[in-house]
């Protein structure tokens, strides 16, 4: 991983440093050149779109889980580690969007971090962006100052899948006794259509924060990753997982392709069963005002010239062998713990509240 530029972190604290300067100047005579100088400084370091400019890098985080059709896992090949998907052609894309804005070349560092470690580097100043399926509208307190571009991905949200038929039943059936016409209740019955069952979710993930909000009832088994989870539940591990709760189109890309012993949970009318909807956007710092301007303007233009249509279309609906597509065209990564990068993690029991 590459080393932050050094003002994004410090910024905070010149902030405070000049402004208290500025103020003792007021009191002592011959201040003004003093004074200039910090008008001149504060915008310079305070410009993060300048920054990444002049330093002719941006320090972009992507899960290290694999969020497949968005991040898939990494791949070795001669010339190094690569990782791909439609998250990490999105980043080639701005990069190159942004290249051309600062009229020089621009290079993506990637940062591949546990997704839950994403909004706390963010916060510390050593991530510019990142970008790794994350929804615009899950209340956690991680994600207090972060901010988000408009939307790359519509029509996510959080669903589940089960591995046996009783269970799918049982969901539709908790389902069906909720809905008493002519206004049920939709935020009760979705809780109590999982009552009874045993819950995994990712640890850090808007499903994790769904489940901590609203089923405080259910048992939950919070994982490291979803390969984690689907591990802890091929063990035949005690208590056993009913149901993995997590990013919709992650899911149904997992048990179209990869998982085909697992299956959506969906409504009797066979229609997918949402938690709650969700837009996939990229996520900054909330003061960085003039890159949200910049991000949401290179996603407009992706967006109108048909280019994020394209890349949705490629991930979610062809066909095609990801190790090839991250020899050919994934982006490189700097791997310091590479072992890391091959663990999972594991999965525990929530302690009761």
């Amino acid at each position: 991983m590459g080393i932050p530029d050094r003002r994004s972190i410090l910024t905070g604290a010149s902030r405070g440093w000049l402004g208290c300067t500025a103020v003792l100047c007021l009191l002592l005579p011959g201040c003004g050149l003093l004074i200039d100088a910090v008008e001149q400084v504060w915008p310079v370091t305070g410009n993060k779109v300048d920054a990444i400019c002049t330093r002719e890098r941006v320090q972009v985080g992507l899960a290290m889980e694999p969020f497949r059709p968005f991040v898939f896992p990494t791949i070795w090949t001669d010339e190094g580690a690569r990782v791909t998907g439609l998250d990490v052609e999105l980043v080639r894309a701005m990069t190159d969007e942004l290249s051309r804005r600062c009229g020089r070349p621009v290079i993506p560092v990637l940062h591949l971090v546990r997704f839950r470690d994403l909004f706390r580097l963010l916060n510390e100043g050593q991530l510019d962006w990142f970008v790794s399926a994350v929804a615009t509208n899950i209340p956690a307190p991680d994600r207090a100052g972060v901010a988000y571009s408009i939307p790359y991905f519509y029509d996510g949200g959080i669903g589940g899948i089960a591995r046996h038929r009783e269970v799918l039943d049982r969901v539709q059936a908790n389902l069906r006794d909720q809905a008493i016409p002519p206004y049920p209740d939709r935020l009760a019955a979705t809780r109590h259509a999982l009552d009874g069952v045993a819950i995994a979710v990712q640890d850090g993930t808007s499903a994790h924060h769904y489940a901590a909000a609203n089923l405080s009832a259910s048992r939950v088994i919070v994982c490291d990753s979803l390969p984690a989870a689907f591990e802890y539940a091929d063990s035949q591990a005690n208590p056993p997982i009913d149901v993995i709760l997590g990013a919709q189109p992650v899911l149904e890309y997992m048990v179209t392709r990869v998982r085909k012993d697992w299956s959506l949970l969906t409504r009797e009318n066979g229609t997918p069963l949402f938690f709650t909807k969700g837009h996939y956007a990229v996520a900054m710092a909330e003061e960085s005002y003039r890159l949200r301007w910049l991000v949401n303007d290179l996603l407009l233009k992706l967006d109108e010239s048909g280019r994020l249509h394209e890349m949705r279309k490629r991930w979610l609906e062809e066909e095609y062998a990801f190790p090839r597509r991250a020899s050919l065209e994934g982006l490189p990564f700097d791997v310091e713990k590479m072992a890391a990068h091959y663990t999972q993690g594991t999965c525990r029991i929530k302690p009761e509240p």
